[in-house]
């Protein structure tokens, strides 16, 4: 068997890391919203998971719980700007539903929550440089089970809790601009199907998991959010766009 390495990514920060680990550690790359199992076909099962509002996406909050019990788990969390707790909290929620968590790293990534503001390019770059290094310690880590599990810290899980019960209005506030050339990407990559396209019009509905796909990945940056025609847009720049969302079988 092979190391399965579950990521969920909408800009390809998570994407990238998962495939930095695959090519020091091995084995299978999987997308989170289009895995079906429960890790027992793997021998040790790492998630690369952003965080989301002091706490994990939404796909990664619910496929832990079915995962097997048994199989090792390792959990990579990046974040962009303050991780407030974020990997105590992921292993409180571990430990409730009982899965055999072994070690939980963090490490930052450039911010893609930026909506409403912009993030500057040197500073975009210096993060990416940093978080080099800070990968090929995890992934030494990993391979020489160098394992930590985080000291208790204060949570903000209520705040996380309430954010996520409302990540699904947020996608009410998306609108498509005149530069909208009806091309379908953002229904395409949508991990929720939560956007249509009918009668040569963009429709967003209520399933949003506030991931940013759509926002950051239109090739005209035609999505607003309440209108703001900003023109900055963010996906990892180590990675081919395409490939968020792919599986990549790699070297056992």
């Amino acid at each position: 068997m092979a190391n399965g390495i579950l990521y969920f990514s909408g800009t390809g920060n998570s994407l990238y890391i998962a495939k930095r680990i695959q090519e020091e550690v091995g084995g299978d790359i999987k997308f989170i919203p289009n895995y079906k199992g429960n890790g027992q076909e793997y021998d040790k099962l790492i998630i690369v998971t952003p965080i989301y509002s002091f706490g994990m996406p939404k796909h990664v909050y619910k496929l832990i719980p079915r995962l097997n019990t048994m199989t090792p788990l390792i959990i990579v969390q990046n974040f962009g700007g303050m991780s407030c707790g974020a990997d105590y909290l992921m292993y409180e929620y571990c430990t409730k539903i009982g899965v055999n968590l072994q070690s939980i790293y963090l490490l930052q990534m450039p911010e893609n929550f930026t909506t409403t503001f912009t993030v500057p390019k040197p500073y975009i770059n210096s993060v990416l440089k940093n978080a080099e290094k800070r990968i090929n310690k995890i992934t030494q880590d990993i391979l020489n089970e160098r394992y930590t599990l985080p000291n208790k810290k204060i949570t903000r899980e209520g705040a996380f809790l309430k954010n996520m019960s409302n990540w699904n209005q947020i996608a009410k506030s998306f609108s498509t601009s005149e530069n909208c050339i009806k091309c379908g990407k953002c229904v395409q990559i949508c991990p929720v199907k939560n956007i249509q396209l009918k009668d040569d019009k963009i429709t967003f509905h209520d399933k949003c998991v506030a991931c940013l796909a759509c926002y950051h990945r239109c090739p005209e940056k035609a999505i607003l959010y309440k209108n703001h025609k900003k023109k900055d847009r963010y996906v990892n720049p180590n990675i081919i766009e395409s490939d968020i969302g792919k599986d990549f079988v790699g070297k056992n």
